[in-house]
């Protein structure tokens, strides 16, 4: 599904570099669920905006479903964003003054779905995530895990093979937060999406068949998920090769 290779993303901040991605090589498997940790400006949005096409690398190659998408016009990203990848953040970004339904609508009419469909759509994505009775409730009527299964909805809503998400849990209650990701291991498990989580709760990582641990912009290593919670000393530095 992804294969990266010698990706490196660099900022200029008050006129000085920050090498935000380093050299990164990594591949994630169709229908794997990858988890992304690491210390404050370790890199991992810079990753996850990378792999979802929302920035490009200043040098390395990204295959995303065999295709080099480091190398597409932007109006090809477009549609690689709109069929292939769905978005899952930790602020929600629904639109306030639309209901439940509308806001799960929205990609299709951007993608000029049929209006028949896109209701049938809706109607299902949001019974999958138990919103069927909210459908008509803007965004302050929800709470903030119903809010969040919205945009869970509106992320799976045209059918994407690779879910990104940004802490998906970091404003949710941990009712809450365990019944997002479930959500999210049943769309891995039973529905066979490529799953990439970027978070800073082992808890939340061990979920992961597998964590990939940046420091300073470089890989530092890769563990499993269920031996994030014994591993001591999570975020030592990465040593270059």
């Amino acid at each position: 599904m992804i294969r990266l290779e010698k990706i490196s993303r660099t900022y200029q901040l008050g006129g000085q570099p920050v090498h935000a991605l380093v050299d990164v090589d990594e591949e994630v498997a169709d229908g794997e669920h990858v988890a992304i940790m690491g210390p404050s400006g370790s890199g991992k949005s810079t990753l996850l905006y990378l792999l979802g096409c929302l920035d490009r690398p200043d040098s390395g190659s990204y295959q995303l479903g065999g295709r080099d998408v480091a190398r597409l016009s932007d109006e090809e990203l477009t549609g690689v964003r709109r069929d292939l990848i769905g978005f899952v953040f930790q602020s929600f970004h629904l639109v306030p003054r639309l209901t439940a339904a509308a806001n799960v609508e929205l990609p299709m009419v951007f993608a000029a779905v049929d209006r028949k469909e896109r209701r049938e759509r809706v109607t299902a994505a949001l019974g999958a995530v138990g919103l069927a009775d909210r459908m008509d409730h803007r965004p302050d009527q929800l709470s903030g895990g119903e809010r969040q299964r919205v945009a869970l909805a509106r992320a799976m809503v045209m059918g994407p093979r690779l879910l990104l998400a940004d802490e998906p849990t970091g404003n949710l209650d941990t009712t809450s937060g365990r019944q997002i990701l479930d959500l999210l291991d049943r769309l891995n498990e039973k529905d066979g999406v490529t799953l990439v989580v970027v978070t800073h709760d082992p808890s939340v990582a061990a979920r992961a068949d597998r964590v990939i641990v940046l420091v300073d912009g470089h890989v530092a290593r890769r563990l499993a998920g269920a031996d994030v919670a014994r591993t001591a000393n999570l975020f030592a530095p990465a040593t270059p090769s």
